[in-house]
């Protein structure tokens, strides 16, 4: 009966941290908008598009995010890279409901949510996700 129940909960974790790390970094499509505005972030928004990224201090993936990111806003005009320590704003954390770091923001030019992601993207996926943000 013992060895039933821990091959239970063994499949049961191993189902879970599947599902767990198919969904990280997938940016999601975002219901009718939340609005960020530059004095939510302590930046301006970017002329075409923003990401803003929620990051911590020991949180090795926030630094890949990071690169990536940056690498994405010189490569597309008119995007802006904010990046957003989690621990310094708990009230946007608890406003967003953001769980873990990092946790990216596809934002339009006009401040509205359009993408999130929880977990570090890819860029592939940005790239797409900015495509439709402008």
């Amino acid at each position: 009966m013992t060895a039933y129940l821990l091959l239970g909960l063994v499949v049961v974790a191993t189902v879970g941290g599947l599902v767990w790390r198919a969904r990280g970094g997938k940016l999601r499509e975002q219901p009718a908008g939340e609005v960020l505005t530059p004095s939510d972030i302590g930046a301006e928004l970017g002329a075409r598009a923003t990401l803003v990224q929620f990051s911590t201090a020991f949180c090795q993936p926030c630094r890949a995010t990071r690169v990536l990111l940056d690498e994405v806003t010189r490569v597309v005009d008119g995007v802006a890279h904010v990046e957003i320590d989690a621990e310094s704003h708990l009230d946007l954390v608890r406003r967003l409901d953001i769980m873990r770091t990092p946790t990216v923001f596809v934002l339009d030019s006009g401040g509205r949510i359009v993408r999130r992601a929880s977990g570090a993207p890819r860029k592939s996926e940005v790239l797409a996700a900015l495509a439709e943000a402008m």
